[in-house]
């Protein structure tokens, strides 16, 4: 293997190890929102859409060249030759063999490139759904004690008014109470747009996980696919050297 796919190997393999890791049940989403929000990250987030860009096309050239490659070793000219020239049947299959080899480490490195920056940003998209909806259920808690704290002043007010005795203590009690009561409508109405909002939040964090395991299932099954093809590949070797 040449030092350009030995490069390009040592990267998928990176690669599926740190999907791997970003999968783990047991790490959550807000804990990778913390470490994605280092320092160290802070400095290299300018240069990471460069960075991602060009290993993009750097990929694309090398798997458009070893397609050529495939093509070129698995043509009917190259077996015509073979065929005259025995010794060069092996070393024909040997070169496709590599080819093919590097067809697929190059294809999948550029999927598993594209796959990590979208887990990335399910993960922060998740993590951040979370905690909006953290924050609005306490908010909605919070109004909901109030509105209890004023709804039990408003009895208490209205046990005065009944004990109470003269028209200016009735009319302040009075005043007291309406206060009260539009204070209380406010807090219902404040108190149903955060369980709207908590609501919505709570169908935004069910779907990004939806779509996270969807990923993670799709990634799944194109490892298996890559051993079948693999299998395949070295299966169809052996029975032509043999």
């Amino acid at each position: 293997m040449t030092l350009q796919w030995t490069v390009v190997a040592t990267f998928l393999y990176i690669e599926i190890g740190v999907l791997l890791i970003l999968c783990l049940p047991f790490i959550s989403a807000q804990r990778w929102l913390k470490i994605f929000k280092f320092r160290i990250w802070g400095r290299v987030a300018p240069y990471w859409n460069k960075g991602f860009l060009t290993m993009i096309v750097v990929l694309i050239v090398l798997f458009l060249d070893a397609v050529r490659e495939v093509r070129k070793y698995s043509g009917t000219d190259a077996n015509k030759d073979a065929k005259l020239n025995p010794n060069m049947f092996d070393h024909l299959h040997m070169k496709l063999f590599r080819s093919q080899r590097n067809l697929y480490i190059s294809g999948f490195s550029l999927f598993l490139w594209l796959t990590l920056r979208r887990v990335v940003t399910l993960i922060t998209q998740l993590a951040t759904a979370q905690g909006t909806s953290d924050a609005l259920q306490t908010q909605a808690e919070n109004t909901n004690a109030a509105a209890k704290k004023y709804m039990e002043d408003n009895e208490r007010l209205k046990s005065a008014l009944k004990k109470g005795k003269g028209n200016e203590g009735e009319n302040i009690v009075e005043d007291e109470r309406n206060k009260l009561k539009e204070e209380i409508e406010k807090l219902k109405d404040e108190l149903k747009k955060t369980s709207e909002a908590l609501t919505k939040s709570k169908n935004e964090v069910e779907a990004v996980k939806k779509q996270s395991d969807g990923l993670a299932r799709e990634y799944d099954q194109l490892l298996q696919e890559h051993e079948k093809i693999q299998n395949l590949a070295e299966a169809k070797n052996n029975k032509k050297d043999h």
